[in-house]
């Protein structure tokens, strides 16, 4: 019986060190000490996110019910999916900074061209401006149909994408030879530290822009 038992409590033992190990390496354990740590500092960190392409779905509901929507980005392609349908419906107000394609060749984005040219052997001089334009475009077009869309262009370092609503804020920071999505993302909210920094590099960013008109 002796025997038995021990089997049995060495087995169960097993199993719990087996899920407790499982519940340490899942992503969602590894989550909970960053987000206590924002919590002592005040900065306002949710998530932690190795790529960016892996915040898509949870952007997407935080955009659905967003009442504003501030983007700063070195593309635009996201503006374009569905994932911003319901912005454009919805949202009172939407501001949209892209890179100025109109600073010639020692532009910033010419600078993130050349970066990403060293990893994406597809990204010939000038794709990177000529998304930026379509992107753009498709902007403006939303504007023409009367939404309360504001556009405005910056020459600045291409060094990250910022995603803000009046709730929270997503902030990529773009590895020089990397495309954006596969860069690291930080998901934080209002308020915090890291979300009012997020909306002060998209203000000042902003206030020295120039207009697409």
């Amino acid at each position: 019986m002796g025997e038995f038992m021990l089997g049995v409590v060495s087995s169960l033992l097993a199993t719990a060190l087996t899920v407790l190990g499982g519940w340490a390496c899942s992503l969602h354990a590894r989550r909970w000490p960053a987000v206590l740590l924002s919590r002592i500092t005040g900065l306002g960190v949710l998530r932690a996110l190795p790529r960016q392409q892996l915040a898509g779905k949870e952007m997407a509901a935080d955009l659905a019910r967003a009442r504003w929507v501030r983007v700063l980005a070195g593309r635009g392609n996201e503006l374009t999916r569905d994932s911003f349908a319901p912005v454009w419906e919805a949202a009172e107000s939407v501001q949209v900074l892209l890179p100025d394609t109109m600073s010639g060749h020692d532009s910033w984005l010419a600078q993130r061209a050349s970066d990403i040219r060293r990893v994406d052997p597809g990204f010939s001089p000038g794709l990177l401006a000529d998304q930026v334009r379509v992107n753009a475009a498709y902007v403006s077009e939303i504007r023409r149909h009367g939404q309360p869309v504001s556009l405005r262009y910056y020459n600045l370092p291409n060094l990250h994408r910022l995603v803000i609503t009046d709730d929270v804020a997503y902030l990529t920071l773009y590895r020089q030879t990397e495309h954006g999505r596969n860069s690291p993302c930080i998901v934080a909210h209002r308020p915090g530290v890291l979300y009012d920094h997020a909306l002060f590099l998209f203000t000042t960013t902003w206030e020295h822009s120039r207009p697409a008109d």
